[in-house]
């Protein structure tokens, strides 16, 4: 009997990080899409012919980690500066606390004010991050990631959905400049890559 439950759990276990692989290839496939679409891409028809699609990283396990947040009050809205002209107005929405091969590490965590009223965008949070990655494997910028406001405070961060903003392939974007707080002393090898 013990070992049925053990053999079950296993396999639920396998059958869970499955569907988390699955949905992470169908981003990142939809991702490539999406810059591939004339119809749909940030870049122009000159870009777009000599665009071969994105480039990722192996999908990498150890990139998904159990987070904790760590939810802030009475945060002042402000610009966030960006590579053009538009600043939108954001809020430090809180603190993600986690660990990478067993280093602790912090990211803030954003809520973008105009786009928080917009229907679907409720629960939306902007993640950008820096590492040791940037500037030579990846955007020297930085990437991103989005994530939704969870009903606790426990959230599921997955490196391997990590996207460069349109500004890595493309000129006319006032794409986010990432904090230097949000630098983690590590690599993230996993999501977009050049």
């Amino acid at each position: 009997m013990i070992k049925l439950v053990i053999i079950f759990i296993s396999y639920s276990n396998l059958t869970f990080s499955q569907q988390i692989k699955e949905e992470t290839l169908h981003f990142q496939n939809e991702l490539n899409t999406f810059y591939l679409n004339p119809k749909t891409t940030p870049l122009s028809n000159e870009e777009l012919k000599d665009f071969k699609g994105l480039s990722f990283y192996p999908y990498n396990e150890n990139m998904i980690v159990n987070a904790t947040l760590e939810r802030l009050k009475d945060q002042t809205a402000f610009q966030m500066p960006t590579t053009g002209s538009k600043q939108p107005m954001y809020k430090r929405y809180g603190i993600l606390y986690f660990e990478i091969s067993g280093k602790k590490m912090q990211l803030e965590v954003y809520q973008n004010l105009e786009l928080m009223n917009k229907p679907g965008f409720e629960k939306h949070l902007f993640l950008p991050f820096l590492d040791n990655t940037n500037g030579v494997e990846t955007y020297g910028g930085g990437r991103y990631l989005d994530i939704e406001i969870p009903e606790g405070n426990k959230i599921v961060l997955n490196f391997n959905k990590a996207y460069h903003p349109y500004c890595t392939y493309t000129l006319g974007y006032s794409c986010p400049i990432t904090p230097e707080v949000n630098f983690l002393e590590t690599s993230i090898k996993a999501g977009v890559r050049l």
